[in-house]
């Protein structure tokens, strides 16, 4: 393949978050969207409009000769592993959504796997590539905030009523933990390091449905900071990384924050990227020099799709690799054997 000619990648699932990768591959000149790949017969139709080939499955189109460079896998989180093993046992490098898989179990398999062939596995933690992430971690690296020691972190927001209607919303395993804070956890791990224990609790109390819809946590992380986490799908208000990040469009646009990380000589707040300090000495009765740093306003669901490129053309490693992507999955399960149990759960390195 020559760094000129365009990559060519195929979408398996054509779901919402799947349409959305459609979108950005059309609009990335280095790659080429080769396929669409879904069971689903309005799927024809998206095809037709986008002028690629459409196939029911992900055989279907290696049999008519149509291997692509990349696959995204996109599909329902329980087909993740299936869909995943194909693309690597076919040896092509795979971007799967996130999470890697609907268990720790079956993403060591896909892990294991895709080490053993050599194929890239990338999985779908998209905030990673946001430029305002990136100079939250240069931020933080640069020990411009001292020792980070605590951590603060809000999921809130109001789920409406019609996001429930299909069942399986309103099943284990489809709350926010899983559904939403694995965002969220991959975020801290990338910006504060491993996650090491984690103590949890969950409510119901408002919707009554088999699954979450608030939880707290406190993360304990291996440099020794510790982390509070609240979660919440049930109330009216603007801090979530959805509403403060302006990340995704259809989400309204607010001017607040969603972290606060917290340093021995500065905290700063996300996505505002503001840090506060003492100009003189450290003390709660002197006064506190702000300074807001800018970053660059990019989709970093596009971003993602450029990085890829660069994955499969052998230019650069995953910045989520698989082993990434089920580091971050271990620590919500154990969120949720914390909640379950009512003990500490220590995750191993």
């Amino acid at each position: 393949m020559t760094v000129d000619k365009p990559v060519s990648i195929a979408v398996l699932g054509a779901g919402l978050i799947g349409k959305r990768h459609i979108e950005h591959v059309l609009a990335v000149p280095e790659a080429r969207l080769s396929a669409i790949v879904d069971p689903s017969p309005t799927v024809r139709d998206l095809s037709s409009e986008k002028g690629v080939a459409c196939f029911s499955s992900f055989a279907e189109m290696l049999a008519a000769g149509s291997k692509p460079d990349g696959l995204i896998v996109a599909t329902p989180n329980q087909m993740h592993l299936a869909n995943g093993l194909e693309a690597i046992t076919a040896g092509v490098p795979v971007l799967i959504e996130k999470p890697i898989a609907d268990d720790v179990a079956s993403g060591q398999l896909l892990v294991d796997a895709a080490e053993a062939a050599g194929v890239p596995l990338l999985v779908g933690h998209h905030r990673r590539h946001n430029p305002m992430l990136q100079k939250t971690k240069a931020i933080i690296d640069s020990g411009r905030l001292g020792r980070v020691i605590t951590v603060h972190a809000f999921f809130w927001l109001m789920k409406p009523d019609a996001y429930f209607e299909p069942a399986w919303r309103r099943q284990k395993g489809a709350g926010p933990v899983f559904m939403n804070l694995i965002h969220d956890v991959d975020v801290l791990r990338y910006l504060c390091g491993e996650i090491v224990s984690v103590q949890a609790m969950e409510s119901n109390v408002v919707r009554g449905n088999a699954v979450e819809e608030t939880a707290a946590m406190i993360f304990r992380f291996a440099n020794g900071a510790l982390g509070t986490v609240n979660v919440c799908d049930a109330t009216v208000a603007p801090w979530s990384w959805e509403h403060t990040t302006g990340e995704n469009p259809v989400y309204p646009h607010t001017d607040q924050t969603c972290y606060f990380i917290g340093g021995t000589h500065g905290s700063l707040t996300v996505p505002r990227l503001e840090v506060w300090s003492n100009p003189a000495e450290r003390s709660w009765w002197e006064p506190f020099h702000t300074a807001r740093i800018t970053a660059a306003d990019e989709d970093p669901l596009r971003l993602q799709i450029q990085h890829f490129v660069r994955v499969i053309r052998g230019e650069t490693l995953p910045l989520v690799s698989g082993r990434e992507g089920l580091a971050t999955l271990k620590v919500i399960e154990a969120v949720k054997s914390a909640a379950r149990t009512g003990a500490t759960v220590t995750l191993q390195s």
